[in-house]
């Protein structure tokens, strides 16, 4: 269960078009009324969040979203609201909505010419923070959508850190790893975990989260992500922290987000990883099945 402070939920709905979920509510007496808001509500009779927007999503709309992840919070001291994020495609036109005026699928450059809710425009403004094309949302669940040609924020050219997040993701006992690109600058042509190193100013868990998006399509909140392997990297003068998460939930399928530094995304088993395997990522895996929190390499003696 989420902290006993959060009094209100809300669901950030978007569409393979990138397309976001927008309600339209009452012109009457209440909460931000005649306003663009997220579909929601608040807990009711000691309800958990996650408990909370299923049914409000029920009971407003008519919707079933399966795999709804914890995305951020809005709002302010005694009025916290905790989003989720979650994948529709259906016809906004055709929900049963129970409450409010309509609700109708907005793409992001229309945003600046309607009245949204207080908060409404910061949570969509932080999940488009996470997507590689930024001047339009088509590429957010569709595989085959360009990603290249689009000038990169600032701070995306600032000097690598020595540290680096990694992607653990096991469905049913098998783990996730992208083929690295033959004309990649590290480890061409061979297996690795889905990673990167931070951008200026990113935690650990912000990078992973950002490049589980732009890299394979895959959206997870910083907050589902669990430590579960460091390995300290010495190669000659150099030193890395390769650190490794893994999601407790995520939304979608690996997609070919970047296909110049990965050509192939494929889960192996545990026990039947792949020989041309990227000799840290092996390591880490290995330390993980082993329960061993903490791996070094290359000091030796």
């Amino acid at each position: 269960m989420m902290n006993d402070s959060i009094t209100g939920t809300a669901a950030l709905i978007v569409n393979s078009a990138g397309q976001y979920l927008l309600h339209l509510r009452d012109d009457r007496p209440i909460c931000d009324p005649f306003v663009f808001s997220l579909l929601g509500g608040a807990p009711e009779n000691g309800e958990s969040p996650e408990m909370a927007i299923v049914r409000e999503l029920k009971e407003e709309a008519g919707l079933d979203i399966p795999d709804l992840v914890p995305f951020g919070l809005v709002g302010s001291p005694g009025r916290r609201i905790q989003v989720f994020l979650g994948h529709w495609d259906g016809d906004a036109a055709a929900l049963p909505l129970s409450e409010g005026i309509l609700v109708h699928w907005f793409d992001y450059d229309k945003l600046p010419d309607l009245k949204l809710s207080p908060g409404t425009r910061k949570i969509i403004d932080k999940h488009r923070a996470h997507l590689t094309n930024r001047p339009h949302p088509s590429a957010v669940h569709d595989p085959t959508a360009a990603t290249t040609a689009l000038e990169l924020p600032d701070r995306r050219r600032a000097r690598p850190s020595g540290v680096g997040g990694h992607l653990y993701l096991v469905v049913d006992g098998r783990v996730l790893l992208g083929k690295r690109s033959p004309t990649a600058r590290f480890a061409p042509s061979t297996w690795h975990a889905l990673a990167g190193h931070l951008d200026d100013g990113e935690s650990v868990r912000s990078c992973v989260a950002r490049e589980a998006c732009e890299e394979a399509g895959l959206l997870i909140a910083e907050g589902e992500l669990d430590l579960v392997h460091v390995v300290h990297l010495r190669e000659g003068n150099t030193t890395l922290m390769e650190m490794f998460f893994r999601p407790r939930r995520w939304v979608g399928e690996p997609q070919l987000r970047e296909p110049d530094k990965c050509t192939e995304w494929k889960f192996f088993g545990l026990d039947a990883l792949p020989e041309d395997l990227v000799p840290y990522t092996r390591a880490a895996l290995e330390g993980i099945a082993a329960g061993r929190p903490y791996t070094e390499l290359g000091w030796e003696a």
